[in-house]
């Protein structure tokens, strides 16, 4: 059904609005768990975790981006950390958290969020988090004309 209606577009000439997404990619090896924190207009509010395959993509946010900045935090099966000096509050479970002051008070963590700088004017994003050991070439389908940003590989946990 869908292929038809695929094609009944395509014959029409009629276009879909785009989707739009902040996605994370994982081209490591492992397993990743990754957070995001963003400014929704009102408050900061972080949450995670979203655990990713090796060679998946994670859809994070839905919907068009309504930031220019988002912070992302991962780390993998192994300790290794992908991180920032962004510093926003989270939990070892899941959480959804509004607000990035007083984490300790509030009974939360502090964690370091790499900063993302998606410009003013996108409207989806994409993260690929890499590995020194991954393939050179992505192992998901990547289409160039979306906006991304290629992370290197974690940083060993201390």
């Amino acid at each position: 059904m869908k292929q038809i209606l695929a094609t009944l577009v395509l014959m029409m000439g009629i276009s879909l609005p785009a989707m739009a997404n902040f996605r994370i990619c994982n081209h490591a090896a492992a397993r990743i768990s990754t957070a995001i924190a963003y400014n929704n207009g009102k408050a900061w509010v972080s949450s995670g975790w979203w655990n990713i395959k090796p060679s998946a993509c994670e859809e994070i946010l839905r919907g068009p981006l309504t930031s220019e900045f988002y912070y992302i935090y991962a780390m993998d099966e192994h300790g290794g950390e992908w991180k920032g000096k962004t510093m926003m509050c989270t939990l070892a479970r899941s959480f959804k958290i509004t607000g990035g002051e007083n984490c300790y008070t509030r009974g939360y963590e502090r964690t370091g969020f790499i900063a993302i700088d998606t410009g003013k004017e996108a409207k989806n994003w994409t993260v690929d988090l890499t590995d020194p050991n991954a393939p050179s070439q992505p192992a998901t389908p990547v289409n160039p004309a979306l906006p991304k940003l290629v992370v290197p590989a974690p940083t060993p946990k201390k």
